[in-house]
């Protein structure tokens, strides 16, 4: 069984998981990180305990998004990349699991929001530099992860 308040609406309504039901998940998780709240919180009060339904409205509104926005990491924070981060949620929980985005597009759109912004101008390359030999301190490139399947 689901796990209320992260559970996609299609499972609590015929009980079947697919791959957008995971997708659905996440974005309940991710709006957990933007919001610093839990997905289900009965201290809250009435009409926001739970995170999906109060927060939705706010998520499709670039002017109020800010009411979503945890207050406790304000500056930190560019608030272009979080309005990209709180689109990319607002599409994981589509309503309509057909809307949602693969794994894979959420992952590039991720990889897109860790990147500074001169280097998202710039041509992007299969690899990118995350180390550093010690021996001549020359980078290191590593192959980009894949969020495709395994095959076993």
């Amino acid at each position: 069984m689901g796990t209320y308040g992260y559970a996609a609406p299609e499972y609590l309504a015929i009980g079947y998981l697919t791959a957008k039901s995971d997708i659905y998940s996440f974005g309940v998780v991710l709006l957990e990180m933007l919001s610093g709240r839990r997905a289900i919180d009965k201290n809250r009060p009435s009409g926001e305990h739970n995170l999906v339904d109060w927060a939705k409205p706010y998520l499709t509104n670039k002017r109020r998004i800010f009411r979503v926005l945890d207050t406790r990491s304000q500056g930190q924070y560019s608030l272009n990349r979080a309005q990209k981060a709180a689109n990319l949620a607002l599409q994981c929980l589509a309503a309509e699991p057909k809307l949602r985005p693969s794994m894979d597009e959420v992952v590039k759109a991720l990889e897109q929001l860790q990147e500074p912004d001169d280097m998202r101008k710039s041509t992007q390359k299969e690899c990118h530099v995350n180390a550093r030999n010690p021996s001549n301190d020359k980078p290191t490139a590593y192959q980009k992860p894949s969020a495709s399947r395994l095959r076993v």
